[in-house]
């Protein structure tokens, strides 16, 4: 589950890097414009994986692989 929430944070992370240079929504121009149903869910995924990730930060001694 880590491992996966990770990823999806990674993408989000992607995506937005690719908005702030160079103006281009890779989620969108895969999935159907900025409110297509399916740009919607993944976005919403995303987002609920950075939410499960702030978790990380008060877990003590835990490693990522578990």
């Amino acid at each position: 589950m880590k491992n996966l929430a990770l990823i999806l944070v990674i993408i989000g992370a992607i995506n937005w890097g690719l908005i702030g240079f160079f103006r281009y929504d890779l989620i969108s121009s895969i999935f159907g414009g900025d409110f297509g149903i399916v740009s919607r869910v993944i976005y919403a995924i995303v987002g609920l994986a950075g939410i499960y990730a702030i978790s990380f930060f008060f877990r003590k001694n835990e490693t990522l692989q578990t």
